[in-house]
């Protein structure tokens, strides 16, 4: 009896150290160890940690895990029972894998500054909005300081590199190579893809209108989608203050070459008062959105073909539909927008199909001394369509040379219907369409320890069939107006060993005036802006250098660059007349403006349970010509603080969980042409917390603006504020991996 327990104790104790531990290595192209390489399940938890020998152990593994390395491409391993697990990790120039800048470097090798926030950086922001999540980004801001969550859409337009922006964003987003900017106005409508979608989000600055065209003047940001590598699905839930809600499901297929992905999220609150307590009226109201969004996507994987990594073709459609009330009760918009997109990478080339359709309306009316009483006075209706179609062509010529080039056209085609109900009334419909199309090419040198790489492209943008109808005023004629672009790019970097290198790069960019700028008058609060149908594009020009430092003992590394970018032409909002209880703008093209500043990137992880990721941005933004109004020169850009610095501390354990904590530091700025209207700096601190019970149930919390600060976001000319402190619970639950 005695042996017979003695075997089994020995055949348990075997199979438990056989179920439990699973041992590996991660090495690069040369056969070269690995050091602080993450290991993580499918879920994005982390697992391990490799140490200086590139090696890890495992307790209770799952059956497939993903491992990642600071410059390195993402990879995915099936765990075999009794097997140990190798993996190389490779350069992305290596995979020829494509970014959002379509210069496939690591960041040691790229002359672009970029700041990628990973899919773990996402869940750990206490914001459920994307807009919230960037804000770690130092420099990244909207038009103004609100969240989305409470924000007018034609305000959600981005600001990088201290250029601030309009209506419209000065920066390019784009989901696959597909571009995001709404068709119309050019804002970004920030809850239109599901949270639990989304894979991670790659913050390019500096002008890209060499490989993408009109609107990336500020920069890229390309939302990278979570793509299938099992089947599975995750659910997750939270609510809090102010009745926000953020509830979301994601449902993840994989069956041979095929694989499919369905998500869908319901994000709303029932917002706050934004107009300062003191200056509040009887008709003032909480601001907020109730948004509903979904997304399907369906991809079939093709084999290799002559040495490439493997390809796909793919379908997708998304649709967002929100409605938002803008503070008082005649004040509110919908917007209604699907999307489609169907693409193929095979071999050395890429192609992308895109169409979206949009209906956006929105009501305007005048407030009344006292904020006693209003009154309706316009509604306006704009559908828009658009289409759009890229095909990039790359080919690695050896080891150390990659050639790419790539063609694209836009068309955008759009209306605003307006019903008038001031004066004798009437209606005002005005309609346009506007092309871009352009071909650009690219070429990239890595000789020995030194990186080059040049582009170019030519653009020709139209508007053209403008036509506006009204009553009872006159028909009136509106121009058609074309113009051909050549925007190039330089970029160098040396390596001054295998942890430092520096950097240089110049560039030309552009934007395009969107309809919304030449035809429709907006409004915010009571500031309106009237159009201008004979606006014409901005034209940039730029450069910075810097430096790129790495310590992978430490898990750290830390990127400061020098910028300068000149606007000419930058299309703003220049007052015309100011009352106590309204303001009236009109868009001009101002005669130029200049950013120029320093921007500080640092990462550290110096224990395997804390890590540090922040930033720090000074810029200088200021008019520096404009004959009409001499005394505008001189004047900063409005909405763009001269500092802005952002920390996130991370403290985990897998036996107690996960705190992440945000800090924002936010500099005076101005929220006009004029610097009249001064808004006060000002620290922001939220945080978010988790804890797992089980590998597949994980209850969070989070907190934002935990010291409930005043934060001063508008005078227009009534002061409005930004958004106090709101907490939030919830849950998230996986199944399969």
């Amino acid at each position: 009896m005695r042996t017979l327990l003695l075997l089994l104790l020995i055949a348990t104790g075997a199979s438990a150290q056989t179920k439990v531990t699973a041992r590996g290595t991660v090495v690069n192209a040369n056969g070269q160890p690995i050091a602080q390489a993450t290991i993580t399940d499918m879920a994005g938890h982390a697992l391990a940690v490799t140490g200086p020998d590139g090696a890890f152990t495992l307790t209770a593994p799952p059956r497939r895990i993903e491992i990642t390395a600071a410059h390195y491409v993402a990879v995915v391993e099936t765990v075999a029972p009794g097997l140990p697990v190798h993996v190389i990790l490779r350069q992305p120039l290596e995979t020829v894998v494509v970014t959002a800048y379509q210069t496939p470097l690591g960041a040691e090798d790229s002359p672009a500054s970029t700041r990628v926030l990973d899919r773990q950086q996402l869940q750990h922001a206490a914001s459920p909005n994307l807009d919230g999540k960037l804000r770690e980004v130092p420099g990244f801001q909207l038009f103004r300081r609100s969240s989305s969550l409470v924000a007018n859409p034609t305000t959600e337009g981005i600001s990088l590199r201290g250029l601030g922006s309009t209506a419209a964003s000065r920066s390019l987003v784009v989901l696959d190579d597909v571009p995001l900017n709404d068709p119309y106005g050019g804002w970004i409508h920030w809850e239109e893809l599901p949270e639990l979608a989304i894979r991670s989000v790659e913050v390019v600055r500096g002008g890209a209108s060499d490989l993408y065209g009109s609107s990336a003047i500020g920069g890229v940001i390309s939302v990278i989608p979570v793509r299938p590598q099992s089947s599975g699905l995750q659910i997750s839930m939270s609510g809090g203050s102010e009745s926000t809600l953020d509830d979301g499901a994601l449902a993840t297929m994989k069956r041979g070459p095929w694989s499919a992905l369905g998500g869908g999220q319901l994000i709303a609150t029932d917002g706050y008062t934004l107009v300062a307590p003191a200056l509040r009226g009887p008709i003032d109201q909480p601001s907020n959105v109730h948004a509903q969004n979904g997304l399907i996507e369906v991809e079939h994987a093709l084999p290799a073909s002559g040495g490439n990594n493997p390809g796909r073709v793919f379908i997708r459609s998304n649709v967002l539909n929100e409605t938002r009330h803008n503070g008082t009760p005649d004040q509110w918009n919908t917007t209604r927008l699907w999307r489609g997109a169907a693409g193929a990478d095979w071999s050395d080339f890429a192609l992308r199909l895109w169409g979206s359709d949009e209906h956006f309306r929105q009501t305007f009316s005048s407030i009344a001394p006292g904020r006693t009483s209003e009154k309706l006075t316009r509604f306006a209706f704009d559908p828009a369509d658009e289409l759009g179609a890229a095909l990039r062509w790359h080919h690695l010529v050896g080891t150390h040379a990659l050639a790419l080039a790539g063609a694209d056209t836009h068309d955008v085609r759009a209306e605003d219907r307006e019903r008038l109900f001031t004066g004798a009334g009437g209606f005002l419909d005005t309609s346009a369409e506007q092309r871009q199309t352009g071909v650009w090419g690219e070429a990239l040198l890595t000789p020995r320890k030194w990186t080059m790489s040049g582009a170019a492209r030519i653009d020709r943008f139209s508007n053209f069939n403008a036509r506006q109808f009204s009553a009872p005023a006159p028909a009136a004629s509106l121009p058609s107006f074309g113009e051909t672009v050549f925007d190039p790019r330089l970029g160098v970097v040396r390596r001054i060993c295998e942890s430092v290198s520096v950097n240089a790069s110049a560039f030309r960019a552009y934007r395009a005036p969107t309809e919304n700028e030449l035809y429709r008058t907006g409004q915010v609060g009571q500031q309106t802006t009237e159009p201008n149908p004979n606006l014409r594009s901005e034209r940039a020009t730029g450069w910075e250098t810097g430096l790129q430092a790495n310590a992978r003992r430490w898990g750290s590394s830390v990127r400061a660059s020098y910028f300068w970018t000149q606007v000419n032409r930058p299309i703003t909002a220049l007052t015309l007349s100011v009352t106590p209880t309204s303001e009236l703008l009109k868009r001009e093209n101002l005669g130029q403006i200049e950013s120029r500043g320093v921007s500080l990137d640092y990462a550290a992880r110096p224990a395997e349970w804390l890590g540090l990721e922040g930033g720090y941005q000074f810029a200088l933004a200021t008019v520096t010509k404009f004959a009409p109004q001499p005394a505008l020169v001189g004047k900063w850009i409005p909405e763009v603080p001269q500092n802005m610095a952002t920390i996130q501390v991370r403290l985990s354990r897998p036996r107690w969980g996960l705190v992440s904590v945000q800090a924002l530091e936010s500099g005076r700025e101005f929220d006009d042409d004029a610097n009249a209207y001064l808004l006060h700096g000002y620290f922001r601190l939220d945080a978010y917390g988790q804890h797992s019970f089980g590998r597949h149930i994980v209850a969070f919390a989070s907190g934002e603006n935990l010291f409930d600060r005043a934060i001063e976001v508008g005078k227009t000319p009534v002061t409005t504020l930004g958004t106090p402190r709101v907490l939030r619970v919830g849950l998230r639950v996986n199944w399969g991996e």
